[in-house]
């Protein structure tokens, strides 16, 4: 499918996959709670996201992906990209990192602050997994209440995201939309 104006294959990617290329395209996902990890490697144009909805798959460290829905899993995907990057010979500190996502999507009311959303879960395995990886994260954009647009280009390593509208929005009504558009 041919999607943006430069002419690129356009790639939508769902929950729980993974796109790894060194080819020119543009990958899109929308993330709620779910965290998207870019890696590129300037040098050999090697370029890889991922679309993961929980933080582990509860193999803890020793799962490398291999769990049958590496992807699916924050932490797994993160180890699996970093393989594949091995494996081209990248050197670690040359991988440019981006990670994105983990919205608190849902208002929680909950007499327990200390129980963590799953968006907050996922953004906390990323970081931790990423440092724990000898990688550096480059760029962050995590939180919040609202989803993000995500379209990763992966000639280049550049990311552009859009933050979504949603109820919490004050310009927005309760059902979305912008305060004074009725939509069509």
């Amino acid at each position: 499918m041919n999607g943006d104006r430069y002419g690129l294959n356009m790639v939508h990617l769902k929950p729980g996959e993974a796109h790894i290329t060194d080819r020119a395209e543009l990958v899109v996902t929308v993330l709620g709670s779910c965290i998207s990890v870019t890696m590129f490697s300037h040098r050999l144009g090697v370029a890889a996201i991922c679309h993961s909805l929980l933080p582990d798959c509860g193999k803890g460290g020793t799962c490398g992906g291999e769990c049958g829905e590496g992807f699916k899993y924050v932490a797994c995907s993160i180890r699996q990209m970093a393989g594949v990057f091995d494996g081209h010979g990248i050197p670690r500190k040359e991988i440019e990192v981006k990670c994105f996502g983990g919205a608190d999507m849902f208002a929680r009311k909950t007499v327990q602050p200390e129980v963590l959303s799953v968006g907050r879960q996922n953004i906390l395995t990323a970081e931790k997994i990423i440092a724990g990886s000898g990688l550096a994260l480059r760029a962050m954009d995590v939180g919040g209440l609202r989803g993000r647009k995500v379209l990763f280009y992966t000639d280049t390593g550049e990311v552009l995201l859009k933050r979504l509208r949603g109820a919490d929005d004050p310009h927005c009504d309760c059902a979305g939309r912008k305060k004074g558009d009725h939509g069509q």
